[in-house]
């Protein structure tokens, strides 16, 4: 495959460069300010399950519903911005995610709860739609590949989230004043944030989304490898501690690195993905990243000792890590409305984080831990051999699909 630079294509308008790197770091802002309400509600989930009365049973089946209501509300995504305009909707939805951080933890039971954890999802599932299409429009107008950085803004987003939910929880705040001031700021910052992304318009003569939009066929593909790379990485991140104590029986501090090798690699490999996608193309890249997921699964299954099996769920999370950017990246360039395509490809994935914790569960209860992880390292080598469709269709001579961009991809 050549290695030569890519033609260019049509643009909508050339843009100045300086206004194209004050999107892309509205667009990373953006990103940052939705993980960091991921971040703020995981580390007070067992205040809010005290809070609610709830055991162990109900609160997972509370949260679940988030995940039902993302799948549910991101079809309406691109109506909302075709309606509403690219800035405006982004803005607009991104507000009502930041909001609904203040929801859950003003659940008095099990009804309430699961009310307000769908109304979460719902409002997360809509903005990761918006702002991942927005994405893709500015990594068009930049040339090059920066949706991998977009996704690691988004877990560092995450841990500040996180790491200031840990604060409040060692203080004993409140988990109803933490959250209500923490969306206030979100709120405020993802304002700012989106006064600087681009306001991508409708291509003329185009017809407006349905209100409701099921996913185009194109869009199922490429939405097939978002599963399997992110049921690989619920697999790793509800698992990975469980399975050294469980398997191995190593101390709880041990098989708590696990997790933290885990996502450390993927927070690494994602940031620095945009360059190994600009050089190789996104096929190339997916192949050699299922290749190490894979290592990675089958050290897991056939280790006896610690060190190479944390060593496995490292590589598992370096070979995953930018497919899912990837794979939002090619649903935006597959044809047709954009924002469709990527919420078809989004209630996929997010079907498959739904799935892979009680999937990995059942197959362990049915047979083994080992097995669970042999079923992971099979999903893996599904990325090798369906990587060929993140590759842009009747465009020649890019690198394998080549940077995502506004040049021409084979």
């Amino acid at each position: 495959m050549s290695s030569e630079p890519l033609a260019a294509a049509p643009r909508r308008a050339e843009a100045p460069r300086s206004e194209l790197r004050r999107a892309r770091i509205a667009i990373a802002a953006v990103f940052c300010v939705h993980g960091a309400v991921a971040g703020s509600l995981a580390t007070r989930i067992p205040w809010i399950q005290d809070h609610a009365g709830l055991g162990a049973g109900q609160l997972g089946l509370a949260l679940a519903f988030p995940a039902l209501g993302a799948s549910v509300a991101m079809p309406l995504a691109a109506a909302v911005s075709h309606r509403l305009g690219a800035r405006t909707g982004l803005r607009t939805l991104l507000a009502l995610w930041t909001l609904s951080l203040a929801l859950p933890s003003l659940a008095p039971n099990l009804p309430g709860l699961c009310a307000a954890l769908f109304v979460y999802g719902a409002t997360s599932g809509m903005s990761d739609v918006a702002m991942n299409a927005l994405g893709v429009e500015t990594e068009n107008r930049l040339g090059r590949s920066i949706m991998s950085g977009l996704h690691g803004m988004w877990s560092t987003g995450a841990l500040i989230g996180s790491a200031a939910g840990t604060v409040a929880a060692h203080l004993g705040a409140d988990a109803r004043v933490h959250h209500a001031a923490a969306a206030l700021v979100l709120t405020a910052a993802g304002l700012v944030a989106c006064r600087g992304v681009p306001d991508a318009a409708p291509a003329p003569g185009g017809e407006p989304p349905p209100r409701f939009a099921l996913p185009p066929r194109s869009a199922l593909a490429v939405g097939a490898v978002g599963f399997c790379a992110v049921f690989a990485e619920g697999a790793g991140l509800d698992w990975s501690a469980v399975y050294l104590r469980e398997v191995l029986g190593t101390s709880a501090a041990l098989a708590a690195a696990s997790t933290t090798v885990f996502a450390l690699t993927m927070a690494v490999a994602r940031f620095a993905g945009d360059r190994v996608v600009d050089r190789f193309g996104p096929v190339r890249t997916v192949r050699a990243g299922g290749s190490l997921a894979t290592a990675g699964g089958l050290l897991v299954v056939l280790g006896t000792h610690p060190v190479p099996v944390l060593g496995g769920f490292g590589l598992i999370g370096l070979g995953i890590a930018v497919v899912v950017p990837l794979a939002f990246a090619a649903a935006g360039r597959s044809g047709g409305d954009p924002g469709r395509s990527i919420a078809g490809v989004a209630t996929l994935t997010y079907t498959s984080s739904l799935l892979a914790p009680s999937a990995i569960g059942a197959v362990a209860d049915a047979t083994s831990l080992t097995v669970s992880f042999g079923l992971v390292a099979v999903l893996t080598l599904g990325l090798v051999a369906a990587a060929g469709v993140l590759r842009t269709p009747g465009r020649g001579g890019a690198r394998d699909g080549g940077a995502a961009s506004s040049a021409a991809r084979s």
